[in-house]
């Protein structure tokens, strides 16, 4: 028996092996995401009625409170604050949350809180972090649902209004995640991303909704039931990403998590590499950390529908590795001889890399077709520059995932994650 399992080692050409996981596993995953894109779109989206119906709402309408945690947002959190007033909604008040800034921004807020009555603003004598600014103004809210957006987002008018839809139609809702809009467009890191938030995290967001779980809210823009916040403890501060670990503990306690596209946001986004290393290093540490620390619970067979989106998140950790495998011992062979096993003669796709590149286009078509309802520019724009995706996004993703993995591994659990002013690119 030994023997044989030897034999059967022996025999598996190991770098074939790589190659065809390095390159099926993309295609197999942008169909998934094709089919439940495309269903979530049919069913939900197609024929549907962009008017909001203010009138419909009873008169009393549930109250809302908007939590806008800020900290050095000098530069931006004015903007934010009137934008988030604009709303157009019944009843509702907006709460800033003043996280220790050192500069202008408790000053404006105090300056803007004195001319809006809606508005009520809380101070940190020091920084604090992103998850305890969330739930101090969670606590001071005197509504029973919360929308949470960055200091810097720009909110929809009607964007309350339609998380509301989902948030009083029904029990186990527990959050509603929004759909954020890049609004700097000026080099070409923005308008890749203005195809990536399209193409790729809105066409996920779609599938994930329709296979029953969704990996994260957007942190940028999120409704809440209180009562299901409550249930799980509010955010937890020693996480990097509070978002994503909010997400993944709501739905372990089975509450529901929806996905509303109409329910806009604006956002500026990195258009530096540095500021886009540190962004998506962040994201991905956030989600090793989950794995880390709730993995042994998805276990349980009563957590069986989170299965899907932790498998998947898994295998990618896998595929970077791989990536990054093959990446190194194409370097090597040029340094030393290698097994002819293990030999990389080429990184460029044959045959396979053809039917991957016409897979993500025909991905990059679908969704942004899907995402062109909620954007001014026609979408063939955007197709142009969402075809450099592949060569920038997924080095910077393998890269990402290998970093994360033994910096997640060596951090402190103990340790307080805190935020520090991000970049937001060229504005104009």
């Amino acid at each position: 028996m030994i023997e044989w399992l030897n034999d059967a080692v022996t025999a598996i050409d190991w770098r074939d092996t790589m190659f065809g996981f390095a390159f099926y596993y993309p295609i197999f995953m942008a169909w998934m995401w094709i089919i439940g894109g495309l269903w979530f779109y049919l069913r939900r989206e197609r024929g549907k009625d962009m008017t909001p119906r203010l009138e419909t709402l009873p008169p009393d309408a549930p109250h809302v409170s908007i939590i806008v945690p800020c900290f050095d947002e000098a530069d931006q959190v004015e903007q934010t604050i009137r934008y988030a007033l604009a709303t157009r909604y019944p009843s509702f008040d907006v709460i800033a949350v003043n996280d220790g800034s050192s500069d202008d921004t408790g000053a404006i807020l105090d300056r803007l809180a004195e001319r809006y009555e809606r508005l009520r603003v809380i101070h940190f004598s020091a920084n604090q972090g992103k998850a305890i600014a969330l739930r101090a103004g969670a606590l001071a809210a005197p509504s029973d649902y919360l929308v949470t957006i960055d200091g810097d987002a720009l909110l929809h008018p009607y964007a309350v209004y339609w998380m509301m839809q989902h948030l009083t139609g029904g029990p186990r809702v527990g959050a509603v995640t929004g759909n954020p809009r890049i609004l700097n467009r000026s080099t070409l890191l923005g308008k890749i991303q203005v195809g990536e938030f399209s193409s790729i995290i809105g066409l996920i967001k779609r599938a994930q909704r329709t296979y029953g779980r969704i990996f994260t809210v957007s942190g940028v823009i999120t409704g809440f039931n209180r009562a299901a916040l409550d249930s799980i403890g509010y955010w937890r501060a020693d996480m990097v990403t509070e978002d994503i670990d909010v997400s993944w503990r709501l739905q372990m306690h089975h509450w529901d998590i929806r996905f509303e596209p109409e329910a806009l946001c604006y956002i500026y986004m990195p258009e530096t590499l540095k500021g886009l290393w540190n962004q998506r290093l962040r994201w991905a540490q956030g989600g090793v950390e989950v794995m880390l620390r709730y993995g042994k619970r998805l276990l349980s067979w009563r957590q069986r529908r989170f299965w899907g989106v932790a498998i998947e998140y898994f295998t990618s950790l896998i595929w970077a590795y791989v990536m990054l495998t093959i990446a190194v011992l194409f370097c090597l062979g040029f340094f030393m001889p290698l097994p002819p096993r293990w030999q990389v003669a080429t990184l460029l796709p044959q045959w396979n890399g053809l039917l991957l590149g016409m897979t993500c286009l025909i991905q990059f078509l679908v969704s942004l077709s899907i995402d062109q309802r909620y954007e001014r520019a026609g979408f063939l724009r955007h197709y142009f520059w969402v075809i450099w995706y592949p060569l920038l996004y997924w080095a910077l993703s393998t890269l990402t995932a290998v970093v994360a993995v033994p910096k997640t591994l060596l951090a402190s659990r103990r340790e307080r994650a805190r935020w520090a002013s991000p970049d937001r690119g060229i504005q104009q």
